[in-house]
């Protein structure tokens, strides 16, 4: 697609720069630069409307030019993408606005066949697209396969294959890259190393490191450091994670005292780390930094939570997504609580009873 007129930064002005384009106007009548202030103001949920006036505007919604105008204006509303597993155990994915007057979890159609019946899937969400990462199944060993659904576009495409065959790993975005880690591979072990995936270069790099944890259950990204956590052992009740450096490009054993209270799904929202504590009953915590302990935000109504959750962060709020994607809203700058239950809003869930596996954000 030709350049659109595009404000630009010139030593911290906004000056705008016309390009000249041999293609009619976006709006006749007006500028470009004019006619793109105008349309990136409309709301998210009516872009596939804007799609169908013309070739040009389809273009124009599904480029980067557009994402990259909304994001720096602040324009860009978050979504959230969930991938599931259906009763038949194939693999699902679903989209919410959480603005929308009538809120509800829509499927998403076209996911790849190869990946339907696939377990151990990675899933993580890098700029506008939605990335389906390596996975098995008990006819097949893990693959490098990776598919991407592109949410302006709303279509998928087979994406750069991972430089290992994994599944059961962790995804985690950091400095706009995509990082998978440890899981197994295709002789069931564990790889002990990270594929880095830079999309400027469309390319995936290993790298190897020893204190990789195997039967990863958890990950998360705090002050530019991505942990990540092994499941419980059944015999210590020892939760064990490290932390990567990106600075030192190393692996080190994660602080004790923040590894003691990770024992669910964990989200961190503005700089702080929430954990969802399932062990009994659903109760929401956070970790102190200051004080270096775990402080209880408050429990979450059994009539309106559906464990196992997951739980993913838009604004100011955290969303607690369960089986048929039952979903609880807890506003954490605003908590509230009755008789020590969180005063929450709630999304009803579907007709099935679909298992939610993993939660993303995608701003658009």
């Amino acid at each position: 697609m030709h350049s659109i007129a595009m404000e630009h930064l010139d030593s911290g002005s906004d000056s705008v720069s016309q390009v000249e384009l041999t293609e009619p106007p976006l709006i006749c009548g007006l500028p470009d630069d004019i006619a793109l202030l105008c349309l990136a103001r409309v709301p998210r949920k009516d872009h596939t409307q804007l799609k169908c006036v013309s070739k040009r505007w389809r273009d124009l919604v599904c480029s980067e030019d557009w994402h990259s105008y909304r994001r720096k204006h602040k324009l860009d509303e978050t979504w959230v993408y969930a991938l599931c597993r259906d009763k038949f155990d194939r693999a699902c994915c679903y989209v919410l606005d959480p603005n929308s007057s009538r809120r509800c979890w829509k499927p998403i159609e076209g996911l790849p066949p190869r990946s339907l019946k696939r377990k151990g899937i990675g899933f993580e969400v890098l700029g506008k697209k939605v990335y389906l990462l390596g996975g098995c199944s008990w006819s097949e060993d893990a693959t490098n396969e990776v598919y991407c659904y592109d949410a302006s576009m709303s279509s998928w495409s087979e994406a750069a294959p991972l430089s290992t065959a994994r599944c059961y790993f962790a995804c985690e975005v950091l400095d706009e890259k995509i990082y998978a880690i440890g899981g197994l591979d295709s002789n069931s072990s564990n790889p002990q190393s990270v594929d880095i995936y830079d999309p400027h270069t469309n390319d995936w790099k290993s790298q190897p490191d020893p204190k990789i944890i195997p039967e990863i259950e958890d990950s998360i990204v705090m002050d530019r450091r991505i942990y990540t956590r092994s499941g419980t052992s059944a015999v210590t009740s020892d939760v064990h994670a490290v932390v990567y450096e990106p600075s030192s490009g190393r692996w080190q054993d994660a602080d004790a005292d923040l590894v003691s209270g990770w024992r669910g799904p964990a989200v961190v929202l503005d700089g702080t780390l929430y954990v969802l504590d399932q062990s009994s009953g659903t109760r929401l915590i956070m970790w102190q930094k200051e004080t270096r302990e775990w402080v209880p935000v408050g429990r979450l109504s059994p009539l309106l939570t559906r464990p196992p959750c997951q739980i993913v962060a838009v604004g100011k709020s955290i969303f607690v997504v369960g089986k048929g994607l039952s979903t609880v809203i807890v506003d954490v700058g605003n908590v509230g609580n009755i008789g020590g239950v969180i005063i929450s809003s709630s999304i009803p869930k579907l007709t099935t009873d679909d298992d939610v596996i993993s939660c993303k954000c995608l701003a658009l």
